[in-house]
């Protein structure tokens, strides 16, 4: 087995290892998953990367170029720190949207304050609903 060879068998194994990772975990990786193409074939579950940001595959789909998972909704839901509520990585606030919202438990950072979100699907603003302070 040629060096090419053995390097491109190890990178489908770091990308298949990846999948199996927890959002919290993934998060921290972002370069461990794939960026998104159009014309891939996704699956239920899978993590892919758009721009900065990492997606998780939320139906089974053919990529095209109009559904980027920034414009995508129903395709993709972005991964944002903070959810899983983990003491560990406590991220700061990033406005959801209706498929990615924080679930009760998780915990962000936002205007120099720690809240954790009190409600299941909380889209909103840590200070005007669902959320309490963590003093």
């Amino acid at each position: 087995m040629d060096f090419l060879e053995m390097a491109r068998k190890i990178r489908q194994m770091i990308l298949d290892q990846a999948q199996t990772m927890s959002d919290e975990e993934a998060i921290d990786v972002p370069f461990a998953y794939p960026r998104w193409k159009s014309g891939v074939e996704y699956d239920t579950g899978e993590r892919v990367r758009y721009g900065e940001d990492l997606y998780k595959v939320l139906q089974a789909h053919t990529s095209q170029d109009d559904w980027t998972p920034d414009n995508a909704p129903s395709l993709f839901a972005q991964i944002l720190p903070g959810q899983e509520g983990s003491d560990e990585e406590i991220g700061e606030w990033v406005q959801p949207g209706s498929t990615n919202p924080y679930m009760k438990g998780d915990k962000v950072t936002h205007n120099g304050k720690t809240w954790v979100s009190i409600i299941d699907n909380n889209v909103w603003e840590p200070g005007i609903y669902g959320w309490e302070e963590i003093v």
